[in-house]
């Protein structure tokens, strides 16, 4: 097998409010600003999150998540950002605090993570999991 040449992934929102996604991003969520740069035509904030992994589902396992994380029957987004964290309940609490939407508080779910579902600025879907210890 030869080497993996892609070195890093990286999500591009393009957003309305910047100032609101780096206050939730940044701010809330906890992520590390690793740059920035602005010029006469715009901004872009590069937030550090961790290990990056690229999920890919069809739609009727996205409809299972939604469903494991009580988000409402329907289309289920076509980009959902997934962040592991340390402590599930305790980052919901802290984001909901900041003015944050919870749109599911954290739940356990049959793969053994605690997950919540949020609205993120602009109403991306966000889902917060906390890898637990297996059940049972």
């Amino acid at each position: 097998m030869s080497e993996p040449t892609v070195r890093q992934l990286r999500v591009v929102l393009t957003v309305a409010d910047l100032d609101a996604a780096i206050a939730f991003y940044r701010d809330a969520l906890g992520l590390r600003e690793q740059d920035a740069f602005s010029d006469p035509d715009g901004r872009v904030v590069i937030l550090e999150a961790g290990r990056a992994t690229l999920e890919l589902s069809d739609e009727p396992h996205a409809r299972f998540i939604d469903e494991v994380e009580g988000v409402a029957a329907g289309d289920p987004p076509r980009v959902r950002l997934a962040f592991e964290v340390e402590d599930g309940a305790g980052s919901t609490q802290r984001l909901a605090a900041s003015g944050t939407l919870v749109v599911a508080p954290p739940v356990r779910t049959p793969w053994d993570s605690l997950n919540a579902r949020l609205a993120g600025p602009e109403g991306m879907p966000v889902t917060l999991f906390e890898e637990l210890p297996p059940s049972g």
